[in-house]
Formats: structure tokens, sequence, C-alpha cells
């Protein structure tokens, strides 16, 4: 086995709405390049002080699920202190808190070892955000 890491960065486009973007399938496609079939742990990272990682079901209305609570939890208005940009841009700045911009996800034999249900998924709230969201994978 190599003694140094692969990394893959990933750029999605996300703004104008908020989102949960799937990276699953990302994530498998770099471990069959990288695992080679071999057992560890893959590191998913977001390097946006506005956007996080989950682990969410998707397609059944979780993720929408995900982003109501994240409006209820913190909404768009004039309490935040961080001011600039769209109204209630600060609200954004806290999403990292609750999201983490990271998981660090278990790999057996070259696959990731998720439960049923699971999606490795990119959270953006930020609406006036057109590109500022590159995951990287190592």
């Amino acid at each position: 086995m190599p003694d140094t890491f692969t990394t893959k960065t990933l750029h999605i486009t996300s703004g104008g709405r908020e989102t949960v973007t799937d990276l699953t399938a990302d994530c498998e496609r770099f471990l069959r390049e990288a695992a080679a079939g071999r057992s560890g742990l893959l590191n998913v990272f977001v390097p946006h002080a506005t956007a996080g990682i989950a682990l969410i079901e998707t397609g059944a209305g979780s993720d929408t699920d995900l982003l109501a609570a994240l409006r209820d939890l913190l909404p768009a208005d004039d309490r935040w202190q961080h001011r600039h940009g769209t109204p209630g841009h600060g609200r954004d700045h806290v999403l990292p808190a609750l999201v983490p911009p990271h998981a660090t996800l278990p790999v057996i034999e070259g696959h990731l070892e998720l439960g049923t249900w699971q999606s490795v998924c990119l959270v953006e709230s930020r609406v006036s955000n057109l590109d500022n969201s590159s995951p990287w994978f190592n």
C-alpha cells in the first residue's frame, strides 16, 4: 500500500437556491479509482464557510425536510451580526456548526459502508452562491 494520500476535487455549482446535493456516486467513483479494493476511511470535506456534509436519506423528502429544518433553526432575517451579502446571509455562516464541513466514512473492500438509506450529501444554504462548493475526497 502506498504511503501517500489520494485527493480528488469536485466542482459543484449550487447557487440560486438552497440545495442538498447527493455525492454518494462521486464517492464510489473515487473509491473505485483510489481504494483498489482495500479497506480504510474516506474523508469528504467542503472548504467553504457556508456549506456542510451530511449523511441523510435522499429522494423521499428528507433532503427537503432538512432544508426546512435549517430555515426554522436559522431564519434568513436581520438578527445576524454577519451582515454582508443577501439578507440573512449570517445564517449561512452558522450552518457548518450544525452540518459540519466534513465527514469521515468507513470503506470496506473498496466500497462505502453506508446504511441502507444513507447518502453522502453536500448541504448549501446560501442562495447567492453560484460556484462556492467544491468538496474534495481523500
